[in-house]
């Protein structure tokens, strides 16, 4: 079908319609551009989404994200940002292949429609001048014919005429010979435009208008040919990323398939086990009979000064909780003399510790963490001092790396002094290597906590690391507090007036305490030396008897005799305890 021989007479309904396939590009243009804006916008959003739930870095957040379903979450928010990235492909294919090809397109078919319809409108003013010149001769011609009958009928009318005279007459006759004469070069001329533009009209007909209107086919088909190729190429761009979203995807499933219940419910047990076991049963205290002393007046020195004492296995044992709890005595009890209660206070060390425990709990409540995280329990404890030391050594190479760096630059200054001067490197490698020294000094100070939380080194608390004056990290309860039984504490002042107020304050609670009970005995594997207070020296290979287990803290307290008890490290003895014994109260 030609548009030339079917439209010939329809040259402005033509222009009409392609001006509007024209517009029908430029809004599917318009579409596309859009779409593009809002892949832009909808990508913008998920990683501003993904980035909001992202955890933060150096924070208690990052910590939580350690467990599996957090690790998922995280990898799902990492999916997504890849996803995003897709919608982000989308919009630039669709700007590239399909917006700014159109709009070049567009251009192009508006300058080629306008220069087709030029020619067009050409062609049809040519034609219209032709019919003019064609109704001008036409118009001419009738006029002259007209003029030349007019001028024969004067002829005629004159030659009748008997008193015309005969020039007159000779003068009408020539007159309508040139009329006749106009006439006929009239009709020559009309002849010959009319077949001039019976010529021209033919050939605007059945030559320019096809050639013109053809031109004009083949470009609407075209056009209608690239919208449809744009079509399909904006199906194929969000095909292509497709296989791309589709893995996304499958790495969220596979995020969601890693999930494991039980590794979550192990990694809550190691991120808030303490380390202790949980405390006895208490004993039942009968508050029915009188209390009645351990020892008289008379068989307190005579019991310190006796051998080892006999073995009692589940014997009973007193459920106190702290050494200054005052009790019910009986009125009829005679008071021992000030002497025998101060030895025995000076005696009881673990309830001195209690005490002094009780006032460093304090200080903690008031004051800020230990440097060495002494306030958290065993196994945290370990935990946040592996990390410290993880981060010094970081810190340490990064300041080693730097100090090669500048090492390095200083030997290219010795080789080529045009380049810089090298004494003005020593200044900051100096500062570097001092950096180094105090990381090295603190980090060594963190392994030796470390190493004496891990047990590595056992007698670590007996080799004064807390020596010079400086008081050991403090726990706010009694059975943390023997994790460092010596204390360290110069406290000669505190205590000795310490003792004038307990002699006074608590006399009913020191002077008539029963010794806590042997749960079992212990053989020492090793020698230790007891050098501070609360500890016992003992011997490799010798045998004591166990009063309190370990609790924890890699403490134990044994007896050698009623006067002799403290705390050794447990790693230093083999323990067998007494399963139907009763274990001793901590103090808590």
């Amino acid at each position: 079908m030609s548009w030339g021989a079917e439209l010939w007479d329809q040259f402005e309904n033509l222009e009409k319609h392609t001006q509007w396939g024209i517009d029908i590009l430029e809004r599917y243009v318009k579409f596309v551009k859009e779409r593009t804006e809002i892949e832009l916008s909808y990508a913008k959003q998920l990683r501003n989404l993904s980035k909001k739930y992202q955890p933060k870095k150096n924070s208690k957040e990052e910590e939580e994200y350690k467990y599996t379903a957090c690790r998922a979450f995280v990898s799902t928010l990492s999916e997504m940002n890849d996803y995003a990235g897709q919608h982000e492909v989308i919009s630039e294919n669709l700007t590239a292949q399909i917006t700014a090809d159109l709009a070049r397109y567009v251009q192009e078919l508006k300058q080629e429609r306008k220069a087709n319809f030029h020619e067009g409108r050409k062609a049809q003013q040519h034609i219209e001048t032709c019919w003019k010149q064609l109704e001008a001769s036409k118009r001419r011609f009738e006029r002259d014919c007209k003029e030349a009958d007019r001028a024969q009928q004067y002829f005629e009318k004159m030659d009748a005429d008997i008193n015309v005279t005969k020039a007159d007459v000779e003068k009408a006759r020539q007159q309508a010979q040139i009329r006749h004469q106009m006439a006929e070069d009239s009709k020559a001329d009309y002849s010959s435009v009319l077949q001039k533009f019976n010529r021209e009209q033919h050939d605007y007909y059945h030559t320019h208008i096809p050639s013109i209107f053809q031109k004009i086919q083949e470009m609407e088909e075209r056009r209608i040919v690239r919208i449809g190729e744009s079509m399909k190429t904006y199906a194929e761009v969000d095909r292509q990323v497709i296989p791309i979203i589709g893995k996304c995807l499958d790495g969220i499933v596979k995020a969601a398939e890693a999930i494991d219940q039980k590794t979550d419910s192990q990694l809550v047990i190691e991120a808030y086990k303490s380390g202790f076991e949980p405390p006895g049963d208490l004993e039942f205290e009968d508050y029915t009979q009188p209390m009645k002393r351990t020892v008289s007046d008379n068989s307190l020195s005579n019991s310190r000064g006796d051998g080892k004492p006999e073995l009692k296995f589940g014997g009973k044992s007193k459920g106190k909780l702290w050494p200054f709890i005052k009790k019910n005595k009986s009125p009829k009890q005679q008071k021992e003399p000030l002497s025998h209660r101060f030895n025995e206070f000076m005696a009881s060390k673990p309830k001195i510790h209690c005490l002094r425990s009780l006032r460093r709990g304090l200080s903690l409540k008031l004051g800020a963490t230990p440097e060495d995280f002494s306030n958290l329990p065993p196994e945290q404890r370990r935990k946040k001092l592996q990390q410290k030391v993880d981060e010094l050594n970081k810190d340490m190479q990064k300041e080693m790396d730097q100090r090669d760096a500048i090492t390095k630059m200083k030997d290219v200054y010795l080789k080529n002094p045009q380049m810089g001067d090298p004494a003005s490197l020593d200044h900051k490698l100096t500062e570097v290597s001092q950096n180094i020294e105090k990381l090295r000094l603190e980090a060594q100070k963190f392994e030796a906590w470390l190493a004496e939380v891990e047990g590595r080194l056992p007698a670590r608390r007996q080799s004064g690391l807390y020596d010079g004056g400086q008081h050991p990290p403090a726990i706010n309860n009694c059975a943390q507090d023997r994790e460092s039984p010596d204390g360290s504490y110069t406290e000669e002042q505190s205590q000795e007036s310490g003792v004038k107020v307990l002699a006074t304050d608590f006399d009913d609670e020191f002077d008539d305490e029963e010794p806590l009970p042997a749960i079992g005995t212990c053989k020492a594997l090793y020698t230790f030396e007891g050098q501070n207070e609360g500890t016992i020296s003992v011997a490799e290979g010798e045998t004591l008897y166990v009063i309190e287990e370990d609790k924890g803290d890699g403490w134990t307290r044994i007896r050698r005799s009623e006067d002799e008890e403290g705390y050794v490290p447990t790693s230093y003895v083999e323990v067998h305890l007494d399963k139907k014994a009763k274990g001793a109260k901590t103090y808590i």
